[in-house]
């Protein structure tokens, strides 16, 4: 198991005498990942009949996953989940924590299948596709590399390869890989197969799905959200030339260019398009982020060459996506290091770092909780000296307060603030920083003393705070077996095996402690407004899936007693000025890029209402996002 580049874990399949299969699969993920041991057995056709899987998952919870076939019927049980089903036919069980052998399995089982089509349990089809073939040389010997696409199980295809007769195989993706022990050097090669296909079919996408208009682009009749002063001119004209913003005014009172294709708002909203200031994007995200509505992004931590040529090829119109602005990533080694291929131990390889970042455009410095304490104003000194800002998580061994004072411009979750007030947490890389949260944070009051002294010292260094309150949400509220608040507004437009996901809850609950979890959130959204009320700058990032999450994150902040306006302007006009972006996007007004946003609503009234967009306007080119969601596998609105 390889992370951005480090081996982090392993799996092992052993065949049992009696034909069955034994799997244990593990890796580290600072300090997080699970511990898997599966138990499966196949019929006749190489379709699991019965499944018994233990151990961990990512987040350390305890799993206890069941799945057998009886005469005909299925039954399965797993922390979310207990149901059964009559089958009529083939059907093939997708366990909610499994291995990477369920994906071997899965394709060797559509292999066989008629069409290359099966039904999968609990709901949802699988289809299988021949895409590539490779010839790779592995360590003097030449083994053949055949890629498939499987359908049903994501937003998009998801890759996998089979290797020579199919009996070992490779799981290869940005972040993450698993390929057989020796065959390290096939993923480079196997990803860059899959990228060009990947990018093949993004590019059939733009070409069909984006509208590039002949001459001049007209919204008439919309509510139009100025984002300066957070309110709304309702009866607006809004003229688009090209990729500009050319006129904005009251109907009747702009000129409508004669060859000018217009757009009714019908009295809908537009507004500039949204910002996600928390995001790692991977491929197939733009698509996510634009069917919401989210034509910029701030990507914090990435593979330094997929992320600028994804870049490139959303600024070139070459694929759907966003704007995007890069921040570059620095960890120091160690047992939770974060999956990084750049450390910083020293003052010379943090320059070394900072320096290649500000060589390649980069804009901002995010460090991490493995990196030494005393770097932190060494490399807050080198980012400033290049212009750059510094944000992160706040390192082990120090506190929130000395990260400001040394020189940090930004902090990275909400859950750093509360560390900041619970000094017994001496270890902030471990899964303890979520779990001593939920467990104290009801404990923090916002309007205590030490916390307003706290507020003073991010008043006086202008500190920005990106809170990401979603993720929290979902880690102290979200239960087993029911829809993640997080999710809810979206569940059921999402493909079967997504919405699957959204019933998985979040940290396991010591017993006694579902309240107070929840009483930790309540206090974070708390936190949020006092921020708010103080003046400190908020940006609205999500960590989580693109899109779909940047809608909830608004609404939260809503929740908190944000005025629904101002929330939209954080997440438009104010992302663009934390990032001095602010003189081309961020408001409609002329003379800026033409990314805005049509919405069947009012979000400036009620935030709920930004779920509903309906045309993006990137560059000047139009989107429908009822294509986008179709493209996805998402129900339209």
């Amino acid at each position: 198991m390889i992370l951005q580049g480090n081996k982090a874990g392993f799996q092992t399949t052993t065949v049992n005498a009696d034909g069955s299969l034994q799997v244990h699969f593990e890796f580290n993920d600072r300090g997080r990942g699970p511990s898997i041991n599966s138990h499966i057995t196949l019929d006749a056709r190489g379709v699991p009949s019965a499944m018994d899987n233990s151990g961990n998952d990512y987040m350390k919870a305890a799993v206890e996953e069941h799945f057998s076939v009886a005469q005909g019927k299925a039954a399965w049980k797993n922390r979310s989940e207990q149901g059964e089903k009559q089958l009529s036919g083939e059907a093939f069980y997708v366990p909610l924590s499994g291995t990477v052998e369920d994906g071997a399995q899965l394709v060797r089982a559509l292999l066989a299948a008629p069409g290359q089509t099966l039904a999968l349990l609990p709901s949802g089809q699988s289809t299988l596709l021949k895409r590539d073939q490779l010839k790779l040389d592995v360590g003097g010997k030449t083994h053949s590399f055949t890629l498939y696409e499987i359908s049903g199980l994501d937003f998009t295809p998801s890759p996998f390869w089979l290797i020579d007769d199919g009996k070992t195989y490779a799981s290869i993706a940005s972040w993450s890989s698993l390929v057989p022990e020796g065959f390290e050097s096939v993923a480079e090669p196997l990803f860059m197969a899959q990228g060009k296909l990947q990018q093949e079919r993004s590019g059939e996408l733009e070409r069909t799905l984006a509208h590039k208009p002949a001459g001049p682009l007209v919204f008439t009749h919309a509510n139009l959200f100025d984002a300066e002063t957070a309110q709304s001119r309702p009866n607006s004209t809004v003229v688009i030339t090209g990729n500009k913003i050319t006129a904005v005014g009251a109907d009747g009172k702009v000129a409508i260019p004669g060859n000018a294709e217009v757009i009714d708002a019908g009295g809908r909203t537009l507004m500039p398009g949204l910002w996600d200031m928390h995001v790692h994007v991977q491929p197939n995200d733009g698509l996510l982020h634009m069917a919401a509505g989210v034509t910029s992004v701030r990507d914090l931590a990435n593979d330094t060459d997929a992320l600028m040529k994804l870049r490139d090829r959303f600024s070139q119109g070459s694929e759907i996506g966003p704007r995007v602005v890069m921040a570059g990533f620095i960890d120091g080694r160690g047992p939770y290091q974060g999956p990084t291929k750049v450390f910083a131990d020293n003052e010379e390889e943090a320059k070394k770092a900072v320096d290649n970042y500000a060589r390649l455009g980069y804009v901002q410095i995010k460090v991490y909780s493995s990196l030494k304490p005393e770097l932190v104003p060494k490399i807050a000194a080198m980012a400033h000296e290049h212009g750059m800002r510094l944000s992160g998580h706040v390192p082990s061994g120090m506190n929130a307060e000395q990260f400001v004072r040394d020189g940090a411009d930004e902090l990275q979750h909400m859950n750093f603030v509360f560390l900041n007030f619970l000094p017994q947490v001496k270890d902030t890389r471990t899964p303890a920083r979520f779990t001593e949260v939920a467990a104290h944070g009801a404990e923090i009051d916002p309007a205590s003393a030490q916390v307003k002294a706290f507020i003073r010292l991010l008043q006086e260094h202008k500190t920005v705070v990106d809170p990401t309150l979603m993720i929290f949400e979902s880690m102290f509220t979200s239960r087993p077996g029911v829809i993640s608040a997080s999710y809810a507004a979206v569940a059921d437009r999402m493909p079967a095996q997504i919405r699957r996901g959204f019933l998985y809850g979040g940290l396991a609950v010591p017993e006694g402690q579902d309240q107070r979890f929840k009483d930790s959130f309540q206090q974070m959204l708390k936190m949020a407004k006092a921020f708010y009320d103080a003046g400190i700058p908020i940006v609205a990032g999500t960590d989580a899936t693109g899109g779909i999450s940047l809608h909830r994150e608004l609404v939260l902040y809503e929740a908190a007693g944000i005025p629904a306006a101002k929330v939209l302007q954080l997440a438009t006009l104010g992302a663009a000025r934390v990032m001095k972006r602010d003189a081309e996007v961020g408001s409609i007004a002329p003379g800026k890029l033409a990314d805005v946003i049509l919405v069947d609503g009012d979000p400036a009234a009620h935030v709920s209402d930004i779920y509903k967009v309906k045309t993006v306007v990137k560059d000047g080119v139009v989107y429908q996002v009822a294509d986008l969601d179709r493209a996805l596998g998402v129900k339209p609105l």
